[in-house]
């Protein structure tokens, strides 16, 4: 196992767990021990966790794990939500993209869609998520603009007042959100209010409102509040969903994809 995937395998287990023991870990992922307190040191000095005597605890109250770490997490899920998405978006639309794992895999499905490989433009991306940008900039066929701002390191996101410049000039077809929570009486929501803020402006540029989210994030609720339930025309999720939160949404005025 390379550095790269014991550092993503060992923080998805400290968020789970919010502590970790150095033998729990070296057997979980069939290490040994000194490789994984060497793993701890150099992850504490990047201040993603905190070092106890003998293991490891979160880094903060709060933990929001930044994206570079987070893409093992349900990938399956998240790849079938995300080309679902991507069927729902017809050529020549204007779409607005937000940050996230889910939204990258959005980013990527509408990549290989071979209907969308020529056109003038074949789709207009509005994105604030500098890697997204950056995947679908060599791609010709896509007209790509991007939100001004200062990045955020944890998503890669542009945020703050800059942005509002861009997005109070354009109009989108449709916005596409990642979110950490959606729940029927909260809303959608982000772990920043910087972040929400943003996405917001994209969602009342927007006709419509797709919400990409696998079942761990719905009937949740997170800090920064994007939007109300009503607001949203859709939610794209994994077919572990409830069939009484399918329901809730439903009566809410929210079509349900469970894919």
């Amino acid at each position: 196992m390379s550095r790269d995937a014991r550092w993503k395998a060992l923080l998805e287990l400290l968020v789970e767990r919010g502590r970790l023991e150095v033998e729990e870990a070296a057997a979980e992922l069939e290490v040994s021990a000194a490789t994984i307190r060497r793993d701890f040191d150099q992850l504490a000095e990047q201040q993603m966790l905190v070092r106890t005597r003998g293991g490891a605890v979160v880094h903060g109250v709060s933990y929001e794990l930044p994206l570079r770490y987070k893409t093992a997490r349900r990938a399956s899920e998240k790849q079938r939500i995300a080309k679902a998405v991507a069927d729902l978006l017809a050529p020549g639309e204007a779409v607005g993209l937000t940050g996230g794992t889910t939204t990258t895999e959005v980013a990527r499905a509408l990549a290989v869609r071979g209907d969308l490989a020529t056109g003038s433009p074949a789709l207009t991306i509005v994105t604030n998520a500098l890697n997204i940008a950056n995947e679908l900039a060599v791609r010709p066929q896509f007209k790509i603009v991007v939100t001004g701002g200062v990045a955020r390191p944890q998503s890669y996101e542009l945020i703050g007042p800059l942005a509002d410049g861009v997005l109070g000039q354009i109009t989108l077809d449709v916005a596409v959100l990642g979110v950490v929570a959606f729940d029927v009486t909260h809303g959608a929501a982000a772990h920043d209010e910087a972040e929400a803020a943003i996405n917001r402006l994209l969602c009342e540029r927007a006709e419509r409102v797709v919400v990409a989210a696998d079942s761990s994030k719905l009937g949740q609720r997170a800090f920064a509040r994007i939007c109300g339930a009503d607001q949203v025309n859709t939610l794209v999720t994994d077919t572990a969903v409830g069939q009484e939160t399918v329901r809730r949404f439903e009566e809410a005025g929210v079509r349900v994809l469970a894919v």
